[in-house]
């Protein structure tokens, strides 16, 4: 069986914020890897053109994992309407797939 990867994304206020959300993803199993990248958004919210920096967190995970990961991070995101979306991986390295999938596996008991 190859377990379908993908990579989940979301947006977040503050560098604290996206390290102390990254952390736990990883420590909780539901990403192997996230990276946190500094970024500039322009968007409008409530009827005003706003422009904030924000971090954006690329979770490396498996599909299964999706509903599980949205609900984690949506019970610890500071935003309203967080920004999580699953972005799907075609292909990639089968050593690479692999590790993914083991840092990304459900524990035994869940």
């Amino acid at each position: 069986m190859n377990p379908i990867a993908c990579i989940v994304m979301t947006s977040i206020g503050t560098e604290d914020e996206a390290e102390a959300l990254a952390t736990a993803i990883v420590e909780a199993q539901l990403g192997a890897c996230v990276q946190i990248q500094r970024v500039r958004s322009v968007y409008a919210w409530q009827g005003e053109l706003r422009r904030e920096p924000e971090w954006v967190l690329h979770i490396k995970t498996l599909a299964a994992r999706y509903a599980v990961l949205e609900a984690f991070i949506r019970e610890r995101h500071s935003y309203q309407t967080p920004e999580i979306v699953q972005v799907p991986i075609t292909a990639g390295s089968a050593d690479y797939l692999h590790w993914l999938a083991a840092g990304s596996a459900p524990p035994a008991q869940e």
